[in-house]
C-alpha cells in the first residue's frame, strides 16, 4: 500500500500524490487520473506497480477532489489547467521518480491517457508512455514533437477518442519521425 506525499513541480510550489514504492532504484511511473480524481481505482493500479517491481506516483491533478458523477467529473475536467497538469504536476512527479528510480514511464486513463500524450510531446525525462483512451487537442500536444516510444491502446467503437482521431494522431507523429 502507498501513501500520499507532497513532492516539488518545476515552479516550485508543491503538489500532492499518491506513491507506491517498489524500492531505490527500480524503474518508475507515472499513473495519470481519469476524469474521476485520485481515487482508491487509480492509487489501486499505482499499489498493482509497486508490486510489479515498479515505483508508482499519481498526482493529484484536483487538488483532492474526487466524484462518481459523470456530470461533476466533466466540470472538474472542464476547469482543469492542462498545460499546468502536464508542464508543473506531471513534470513534478517525472522528476521526482527519476530521482529515486531512473527511468520513468508515463501512463493514464482517458483524461490521463491525454495528458500522458501531453506529457510525451512537452515534458522532458520522460522514458516513454502508454495512453489509454485519450488523446489530446493539437494545441496542447503536438503529436509530430513526440520523441519516446508510445504504444497507445484504443478502441474501435469510442463516440469520443474515435478510429479516425486515433489515425490522425499516429500519421502526425509518424510525420514527425516517430
Amino acid at each position: 500500500m502507498g501513501s500520499m506525499i507532497d513532492f516539488k513541480r518545476p515552479d516550485g510550489s508543491t503538489c500532492k500524490g499518491y506513491v507506491a514504492e517498489a524500492g531505490k532504484g527500480k524503474p518508475g511511473i507515472v499513473v495519470i487520473q481519469e476524469w474521476w480524481g485520485l481515487n482508491d481505482q487509480i492509487k489501486g493500479v499505482a499499489d498493482r506497480f509497486a508490486a510489479a517491481g515498479y515505483n508508482a506516483l499519481a498526482p493529484d491533478l484536483y487538488k483532492g477532489r474526487v466524484t462518481q458523477k459523470p456530470d461533476e467529473a466533466n466540470h472538474m475536467m472542464s476547469g482543469l489547467d492542462f498545460v499546468g497538469a502536464s508542464d508543473q504536476d506531471i513534470a513534478g512527479a517525472v522528476k521526482h521518480l527519476a530521482a529515486m528510480s531512473g527511468k520513468v514511464g508515463v501512463m493514464g486513463f482517458c483524461m490521463g491517457g491525454a495528458l500522458t500524450i501531453a506529457a510525451a510531446a512537452r515534458v522532458s525525462g520522460i522514458a516513454c508512455g502508454v495512453p489509454f483512451y485519450g488523446v489530446p487537442p493539437g494545441q496542447l500536444a503536438d503529436p509530430a514533437k513526440i520523441r519516446i516510444p508510445i504504444q497507445g491502446h484504443f478502441a474501435n467503437t469510442d463516440d469520443w477518442c474515435t478510429p479516425q482521431v486515433v489515425n490522425d494522431f499516429e500519421k502526425a507523429m509518424t510525420a514527425g519521425g516517430n
